[in-house]
């Protein structure tokens, strides 16, 4: 049987093939305390330990109970709109018309949505190099092109408005950004992001910035919302992160009111609607009780990031950028192997520390760098600190 030409240009997710080794690992007599072993720390994959907000369990626990689990509308809970509208207003100072907000079945549901709306083939997208993996690829199952933009730490890994007008060509069709970034925490400066969304606009193009991380931003400066800078602008966000609710499977699109009925017509052929149970849950994030949790999580992965950063640091494991948001470090370990996919293995074999190799998040950082998530508990990521620079020093 043959397969469709686009596979070819969609990579595997290394991040997963290397959780697939981890496992393997833990599962072995090295990893067993009972034979003296260290049991494997995770610090590879993206997903804070917290869990939903209470609140939300509550609230999914009494929607079952009374069996309001029928399809929603396509676009989502008019209620979930709505609250979705008021966090706006209340975190960011915005109006938001819950008319533009779309409710999708996850942030890669967004994402593909927004592609498939706006992008086809002979299309260009520009994307920062380092950028998470799976936002090109929805590029390319668009038949569209990403072409990835080389950014170093003297721009904290984000392109700036130079650089995209430089790149733009005929086929550009737009940018898609995230501020804060995955794999590297770090956000555009709102300056130069407003240059860069004044850059597309002139040239015809759309700007789309992945903004799932924005609620966990650690400085004033970079909290901002790009929807800020025009109704043009499309947003992309999430109730993973921030609240917590990872395999709820729910985010959310802010739209041009243009855009609104064919994202809507798309939604209703791809899966109909999000999870209704998902987001009657996710109502109960937005009680006072809730961000009142959220926020005191938020300190606490500051926290993390602070131990984190200061011990990859000391052990030779440079973080270049100090990240301002997200949960993640994004470390250079040059100092030590001349490459990522060969130090995070022996690292995973020796120290039972899983970690996630640059190769995933472009050509740029592939060899030299290295991602750590800091969204495991605080003695896990002072253990595993311990157990890098005990094995460093071994050579």
């Amino acid at each position: 049987m043959k397969l469709a030409s686009r596979l070819e240009r969609i990579d595997p997710f290394w991040v997963m093939e290397m959780a697939k080794s981890a496992r393997e690992i833990a599962a072995g007599p090295g990893c067993d305390p009972a034979q003296g072993g260290e049991p494997m720390i995770y610090l590879n994959i993206g997903e804070p330990d917290f869990g939903a907000p209470p609140a939300a369990l509550a609230a999914a626990r009494a929607c079952l109970d009374a069996g309001r689990t029928p399809y929603t509308q396509a676009t989502g809970l008019p209620a979930l709109r709505a609250a979705i509208s008021r966090w706006y207003a209340q975190r960011h100072g915005l109006d938001v018309a819950p008319q533009r907000i779309v409710v999708t079945a996850g942030a890669s549901a967004a994402l593909q949505l927004a592609c498939l709306a706006l992008f086809e083939r002979g299309d260009e997208v520009l994307m920062p190099d380092p950028s998470y993996p799976c936002n090109r690829h929805f590029v390319a199952a668009a038949d569209a092109h990403a072409r990835l933009l080389p950014c170093g730490p003297a721009q904290r890994f984000q392109p700036d408005a130079q650089t995209v007008a430089t790149a733009w060509s005929p086929a550009t069709r737009g940018v898609l950004l995230a501020s804060p970034s995955n794999p590297t925490g770090t956000s555009i400066d709102p300056y130069e992001l407003r240059a860069i969304v004044e850059t597309v606009r002139s040239r015809g193009g759309v700007t789309i910035v992945d903004e799932i991380y924005l609620g966990l931003s650690y400085e004033a400066r970079y909290a901002q919302s790009a929807l800020a800078l025009g109704e043009d602008v499309i947003s992309v966000n999430s109730f993973s992160k921030y609240f917590s609710m990872t395999g709820w499977r729910l985010g959310w699109l802010v739209l041009p009111s243009w855009l609104v009925g064919p994202v809507e017509r798309l939604a209703q052929n791809l899966y109909i609607c999000a999870s209704t149970l998902a987001q009657e849950a996710a109502l109960a994030c937005f009680s006072p009780e809730s961000i009142a949790e959220c926020e005191h999580r938020r300190g606490e992965l500051q926290r993390r990031r602070d131990v984190a950063v200061a011990g990859l640091d000391a052990i030779g494991l440079r973080v270049p950028v100090l990240p301002d948001g997200a949960f993640y470090a994004w470390a250079d370990c040059s100092a030590h192997s001349a490459n990522s996919w060969d130090f995070c293995h022996r690292m995973l074999e020796r120290a039972h520390v899983a970690l996630t190799p640059g190769r995933d998040f472009g050509p740029a950082g592939a060899t030299s760098h290295l991602r750590l998530s800091f969204a495991s508990a605080m003695d896990q990521i002072q253990a595993a600190l311990q157990r890098l620079r005990r094995e460093l020093d071994r050579g």
